[in-house]
């Protein structure tokens, strides 16, 4: 949008003052948990995530905190209601043009930890909204809402909600194919991001090593690499290197949206290592329809070259047997 006003629109400024104008109002108002904290959903998520810290089911992993306040298929009790200060907000948005919306990030308090029988109850406020922002998707304003959630008067936790809402970018049509097309460049594939907290991983990589983590206090490998346990909590741990050898414990064929420098469809697999961790990986060396779960797999080191240098990716193909 630019500045001019558009029929039946506001200009972006004024509409900007007309959102700001939410911030601080009610977005939902006496919100109750569905089901009390219980056992049951305590271990279907641990299972589900692969967490076996013993402090659970006991008290429910701190991450769970949306879970507790989800109306799922059916709704939340009578009285849970979202205010219309919150429909007005996104009416307002959608007359904008921003039609289309995508969360983006949330971020979570945990004053203490729920417990089974616990029962929740909720509010939430718009807590911001930004001016209008451009970004790949198109022009828009980032939304966030704050809700705090109670147990009895006390404070349990909090969770910030952030979206974009948003005018969809126009996409140019595809040029019509030339006669003679010229040579097109190889897109770049991704690459991985490298932090304090893994890089001892990729340079276990690039000597074609798959390293794992391993606690020095009660022995348990962990994977994907990270500061801390997550079954005793210690921050003390040494490397184990794998044997390379697993399992298709799930698989995914991704067929869409396309990537720069993947050729859909291709299998995505998330292998179990024979060591009992698991971890996401391509899988090559079979065709993606042969995939199935079960399937023996084996580490090999993918070699990329691309304008930014070398790379080396662990992938995992499909066993001799398998190939055939």
């Amino acid at each position: 949008m630019t500045g001019e006003r558009t029929a039946g629109k506001p200009a972006p400024d004024d509409l900007y003052e007309r959102l700001k104008a939410f911030e601080g109002r009610t977005a939902v108002q006496g919100g109750e948990g569905r089901d009390p904290v219980n056992e049951p959903m305590i271990r279907h998520w641990c299972e589900a995530m692969g967490d076996t810290n013993p402090a659970y089911p006991d008290i429910a992993p701190p991450t769970m905190l949306q879970a507790w306040t989800m109306g799922g298929l059916a709704g939340h009790p009578a009285g849970s209601t979202r205010t219309r200060a919150y429909d007005e907000l996104f009416a307002l948005l959608d007359d904008a043009g921003c039609t289309s919306i995508v969360a983006t990030d949330c971020e979570q308090e945990y004053p203490r930890p729920l417990r089974p029988g616990d029962r929740v109850r909720f509010d939430a406020v718009i807590e911001s909204v930004s001016p209008r922002k451009n970004t790949a998707l198109g022009s828009g304003h980032f939304v966030t809402t704050r809700m705090d959630i109670h147990v009895g008067d006390e404070l349990v936790g909090t969770h910030r909600f952030r979206v974009l809402t948003y005018a969809p970018a126009h996409r140019n049509p595809k040029p019509k194919p030339k006669a003679h097309p010229e040579p097109v460049a190889e897109a770049a594939r991704p690459r991985p991001v490298v932090n304090r907290d893994n890089a001892g991983f990729w340079e276990g990589v690039a000597e074609h090593r798959l390293l794992l983590q391993r606690c020095t206090d009660c022995g348990t490998l962990r994977f994907p690499w990270l500061p801390g346990c997550g079954r005793c909590g210690s921050p003390e741990w040494e490397t184990a290197e794998a044997s390379g050898r697993g399992t298709v414990f799930s698989h995914v064929v991704m067929h869409h949206p396309p990537f720069p420098a993947f050729d859909p469809p291709y299998a995505v697999g998330l292998i179990e290592l024979a060591e009992g961790v698991r971890m996401v990986s391509g899988i090559t060396g079979v065709p993606y329809d042969k995939v199935r779960i079960g399937m023996p797999v084996e580490l090999e080191f993918l070699r990329v070259d691309d304008a930014k240098g070398t790379m080396e990716l662990p992938v995992f193909r499909a066993t001799a047997e398998e190939a055939v």
